[in-house]
């Protein structure tokens, strides 16, 4: 008879223990590489290109940063900035969201304590893929919640790497993500962690957590309804407990006290649509939680009428509370959510109503290959993860699943929120494989043990029988010493099989593990490490080709090597040196920050569009002839106007292919700017066959100012790939005063006004007075 193997080679609890201890220590070290990685594949930037801050937002955010680590908190709260939305100001301490600033600040001022002689920007630079880092980590936390430490090795290993959060944390990229990101994955593994523990230490750090979101991020909204979807989810489902209660009461009202601390939030935390659902979930749970309470206290019969007290008291309560709510949201126009929100909401929203957040890129609805493109082969893996989260079902798994869920949509209406689903697919994708590989070796073990089993039962039956192993001498002897106990009737032995042994087999069938064919197993396990080794190669050409290049600075490839375009940092360093320190500069909203932050220049817009009016007043300025725009940026005070060109280099961004938003935003203010008279039959054109208001507008003219001289007289134009309509021009309220190497940035000089003449003004008067009336030809507004 053989013995099997699991029996002869029982763990003992000390070996349990030092295997357990090693798994734990092998999980650090595992964690540390992680972080590593995370960091190091964020640095293509810098090592092939510089040390540099990216886009556009972020150069706001250093220069924030610069004013905090000079002047001090105190001065940052109250900081007036003069020299953004001429003649209209901004207040930065009012207005901003300080996570990312304070963060990069303290680190600065510990750095400095040290010792270490580290610049602002050297810390604004890589804050990002630092927090890469602490966001793997985080990732590991919460989905060891959920389904153990192998599946949150995997999802901190598929996070540390996943293109669509390298996108936003590469070395230089210093927007608010950088540090949003983590604290979004650390304040749901709070909330799981309090969830799962029931301690109110872990709630209360879940509140803190949460705080630290709304410093950071606008979109700490997500948070704060979604947490109150899956509590609402759980108590539909009857899985209301008190673990429940501890992990979202706390965080309502400690952390609604602590958001309402930030001065961008302020009262917003109380009084906008966004915060709502999350006071109505928390009246609910109480309603719950009392008649629970009620219900162990009493006996069936009483508990039945309190019950029916209780509902109708707390549906009474909630009519109340969702009547106040409905007053208060009806005196809004926007019925209490903001724009953007609305946007999420309507995807269609922005395109009617706020052209201004439909202009931004990040804003449009994404394609199906940027699903490829951002999450690779975890767009395959996560289907995969919801059907093992269901096995079993627990409150952190049926989290996480909404989680999903949530983020699956706002991805898809905005391609912004792409970042918000990675770490969503990374988590599901992890224990995808986590659960994958733990059948796929299980199987391999019991072919193993299968196979060694074998082996020794073939070996004992070629003994001879006077040489018996020492553990079959053993079990011989215990077996007798049972029989020779009791020797019970055949009935009994009936029984005891009926009663004992089928509930026994049953247990075992239906526990029994999930166990494959060797030869399955080896392929399907060759398969997912080739699978991953894609995903790898993938994720370090995303961070080293697609999204290191900043782009200030640009580079393109041709037969004769690498071109540098280093257009944008000229152009600013000209006007830091050659313009007056008051002269103001107009030019689109999208270089207000870097003009700002880099030329220390007075702007009309910039990047933050608060004020929608301002910058129709700017898209007016640009749509309009050149005599209207001039007459409306010296109202203004405007004493240079910078344009971007690509007609040159072939560079898509520039504003020519931007105009139609300037058109679209400065038409929604001021009605005498119309879409369809700069479109010929529905088309955007600027050759031969465009419209004459098209061909006459500021914008045209600036751009294309001179562009015949640059190929002998054609004017043809890389990026519309078609020849100009409009060739010879001259100027005669502008002039032309740079234009960088590569014609990608054009800066013009506004004109000072001619001196009238008295005696001709009064003649030429004279003469047309009795024939046409003058009072309507001269325009005391110059923008309608």
């Amino acid at each position: 008879m053989a013995v099997p193997v699991d029996n002869l080679t029982k763990p003992t609890p000390a070996s349990s223990t030092l295997r357990f201890a090693f798994g734990n220590v092998l999980a650090f070290f595992i964690l540390l590489l992680i972080g590593v990685l995370a960091f190091s594949i964020r640095l293509f930037s810098v090592i092939k290109y510089e040390s540099v801050i990216h886009e556009f937002d972020p150069y706001f955010n250093y220069r924030v940063t610069q004013f905090l680590t000079k002047n001090g908190i105190y001065d940052f709260w109250n900081w007036f900035d003069d020299r953004t939305w001429y003649p209209l100001g901004r207040v930065i301490g009012g207005t901003v969201y300080p996570g990312l600033t304070l963060t990069a600040g303290t680190i600065w001022k510990v750095l400095q304590s040290l010792n270490i002689p580290l610049s602002v920007e050297t810390v604004c630079v890589f804050t990002a893929p630092v927090f890469s880092a602490f966001a793997a980590w985080a990732t590991y936390l919460l989905t060891k919640e959920v389904k153990g430490t192998g599946a949150g090795l995997t999802a901190a290993v598929l996070l540390a790497m996943v293109p669509s959060y390298i996108s936003r944390s590469v070395a230089g990229s210093y927007d608010n993500e950088a540090v949003a990101i983590f604290a979004l994955i650390f304040t749901f593994y709070l909330y799981i962690k309090t969830l799962n523990t029931g301690s109110l230490f872990y709630a209360t750090l879940n509140s803190i957590a949460y705080f630290y979101m709304v410093c950071s991020w606008g979109g700490y909204t997500f948070i704060i309804n979604l947490i109150p979807m899956h509590v609402l989810l759980c108590i539909v489902t009857g899985r209301y407990s008190s673990r429940l209660y501890i992990a979202y009461a706390p965080l309502v009202v400690l952390g609604t006290l602590l958001a309402a601390l930030v001065p961008v939030v302020g009262f917003n935390a109380v009084m906008t649509s966004e915060h709502f659902a999350s006071f109505l979930v928390f009246i609910v749970i109480h309603v719950v939680a009392l008649a629970y309470y009620i219900k162990g206290i009493l006996s069936p019969k009483m508990f039945k009428v309190a019950a029916t007290l209780v509902v109708s008291v707390g549906v009474v309560v909630c009519c109340a509370v969702v009547a106040v709510l409905v007053a208060v949201v009806a005196s809004s126009p926007t019925k209490g959510w903001s724009g953007r929100s609305l946007s999420l909401l309507d995807p269609t929203y922005a395109s009617k109503y706020i052209p201004i957040i439909a202009s931004v890129s990040e804003h449009q609805p994404p394609t199906w290959p940027s699903y490829f493109m951002d999450l690779n082969v975890l767009a395959f893996l996560v289907p995969a993860g919801i059907i093992a989260c269901f096995a079993p079902l627990s409150d952190a798994s049926s989290f996480v699943i909404l989680y999903l869920v949530m983020s699956v949509y706002f991805s898809g209406v905005m391609v912004r929120l792409m970042l918000v689903l990675a770490p969503a697919a990374c988590i599901m994708s992890g224990i995808a494989l986590s659960e994958a590989f733990d059948v796929f070796t299980r199987s391999i073990k019991f072919y193993i043990s299968n196979l060694s089993e074998f082996l020794q039962t073939d070996a004992g039956d070629t003994l001879p029988g006077n040489n018996v192993s020492p553990q079959n001498e053993v079990l011989k002897n215990e077996k007798k010493e049972d029989t020779l106990k009791e020797r019970p009737s055949r009935k009994n032995k009936k029984k005891e099989k009926e009663n004992i042994e089928k509930p026994y087999v049953k247990s075992k069938t239906e526990k029994r593990p999930l166990v494959l064919p060797v030869e399955a197993s080896f392929f399907a396990l060759f398969l997912t490490v080739l699978l991953g080794g894609f995903y790898v190669v993938h994720s370090v050409w995303a961070a080293a080709e697609a999204y290191s290049a900043p782009s200030i600075v640009l580079t393109s490839h041709s037969h004769d090597g690498l071109h540098v375009f280093d257009d944008f940092r000229e152009a600013y360093a000209w006007l830091s040196h050659n313009t007056e320190v008051d002269d103001k500069v107009a030019s689109w909203w999208d270089y207000g920050y870097q003009t700002t932050a880099m030329a220390n220049r007075t702007v009309i817009v910039d990047n933050n569009t608060w004020n929608n009016t301002h910058i129709a007043t700017v898209g007016t300025a640009m749509s309009s002839p050149e005599k209207a725009g001039w007459e409306i940026f010296n109202s203004l005070d405007v004493k240079y106007v910078l344009v971007v060109f690509g007609g040159l280099v072939g560079y898509p961004s520039d504003d020519i292919n931007k105009f139609l938003w300037m058109v679209r935003i400065g038409g929604g203010v001021f009605p005498h700017i119309k879409e369809p008279d700069y479109l010929r039959d529905g088309q955007y054109r600027i050759d031969s066959q465009a419209t004459p208001t098209m061909l006459n507008s500021l914008m045209y003219k600036l751009s294309y100012f001179r562009f015949v001289e640059t190929d002998g007289g054609k004017g043809y134009d890389r990026v519309r790939r078609t020849e100009i309509g409009k060739k010879y021009f001259k100027l005669t309220h502008f002039e032309e005063v740079f234009t960088t190497h590569h014609w990608m940035v054009r800066i013009y000089k506004l004109k000072p006004q001619k001196n009238r003449i008295r005696g001709k003004t009064k003649k030429s008067k004279s003469k047309t007075s009795p024939t046409t009336p003058r009072s309507g030809t001269v325009k005391k507004n110059p923008w309608h």
